[in-house]
């Protein structure tokens, strides 16, 4: 698992990271196909390593929740570097080392799951070469696995990147990928797949197939949530942020000001990350419609958590925030707004 450990090394050393211009998403970007990668990965090598168990497995996935909870709270700046050394100097030896089937295969997923984490972060710090890097060797070591959730779910992580730098072709790709690569998914795995689908194909100009996903995921919500409301998953906030940017794209700005709206009160506390973001989103979209103290209101919300997220997209909400209200600075309530963002905003941000 040199590859891994390399990808790791990258990741550590801030002078070798490559952000890629204007070939993200191009033909050069190569995404393996489930039935190309299913038991097709590096050959894991017996080395120096001792063997291991389920224990070593179970160890893995819960360090691996533990950096997802710090990175939801508090950005991925500081949680990505300690992901990519836990990847290196543990997750790749344990790749080595001597393990029955069951457990080799257990550990193929867990790491799977960690390099998926890892680009995650990568995006939300703007790194997007190294993200992808991180997602095509998830998509390989998931493959290997034989593990299909892991698999879907990175494939949709890819087509979020991609909509979110306004790759629309391309993130309707992913998103579809991701989807026919889960033919038993489950109902709330089914929405967090169709909700993805929808939002791309709106962005893409596709009306009809954007409307219709949004529906299948709302119906298949309905259902997943008739069975239980499991803590850490996608649910009814992510279905209405999904509503939201389908509306936006579409053209109904202020239904996707009340989509938004709706999937903020809904929102689980401990998504601090998410929570600066997407109000930040809010208030821009609250300010085009014209409504400036709404959108003053929301943005001194997303200050209040804003101070306590490393995150390269919350930084560019804000960075966002100032230039739109710099036009407006004669209102005294977007005055107030604009000198506390500048004593709790990095200096560069209001540049």
């Amino acid at each position: 698992m040199e590859g891994v450990i390399e990808l790791g090394r990258q990741d550590m050393d801030p002078s070798r990271r490559r952000v890629l211009g204007a070939g993200l998403f191009s033909v050069a970007l190569t995404i393996p196909g489930w039935p190309d990668v299913i038991g097709r990965a590096e050959a894991v090598q017996t080395g120096k390593a001792s063997r291991i168990g389920m224990n070593e497995v179970d160890m893995v996935i819960s360090m691996t929740e533990r950096v997802s909870d710090l990175d939801d709270q508090f950005g991925g700046r500081h949680a990505r570097p300690m992901a990519a050394s836990f990847m290196v100097n543990t997750v790749a030896p344990y790749l080595r080392a001597d393990a029955t089937e069951e457990v080799r295969k257990a550990m193929l997923s867990a790491a799977s799951d960690l390099l998926y984490l890892t680009g995650y972060m990568a995006v939300d710090e703007g790194l997007h070469g190294l993200a992808q890097r991180y997602y095509v060797r998830a998509l390989e070591l998931a493959g290997a696995a034989e593990d299909h959730l892991t698999y879907c779910t990175t494939l949709r992580g890819m087509s979020v990147q991609a909509v979110d730098l306004r790759h629309s072709s391309k993130a309707l790709d992913l998103a579809d990928a991701a989807a026919a690569a889960s033919p038993k998914a489950g109902p709330r795995m089914f929405a967090f797949l169709a909700g993805q689908q929808a939002h791309a194909a709106a962005q893409s100009g596709d009306r009809t197939t954007a409307l219709r996903k949004i529906n299948e995921a709302e119906s298949a919500m309905e259902r997943a949530e008739s069975r239980g409301k499991p803590f850490g998953s996608y649910d009814p906030s992510s279905l209405n942020y999904h509503i939201s940017q389908v509306r936006y794209e579409l053209g109904d700005v202020a239904g996707s000001v009340e989509a938004m709206q709706q999937s903020d009160q809904l929102r689980y506390g401990v998504y601090r990350r998410a929570r600066v973001r997407h109000r930040a989103t809010l208030a821009e979209r609250q300010l085009q419609l014209g409504h400036l103290e709404a959108a003053c209101a929301t943005w001194h919300l997303a200050l209040d958590d804003f101070p306590m997220v490393q995150s390269g997209r919350a930084d560019d909400r804000v960075k966002s925030m100032f230039g739109l209200l710099r036009p407006h600075l004669k209102n005294g309530t977007a005055r107030d707004l604009y000198e506390r963002a500048r004593t709790v905003a990095p200096a560069m941000l209001a540049s």
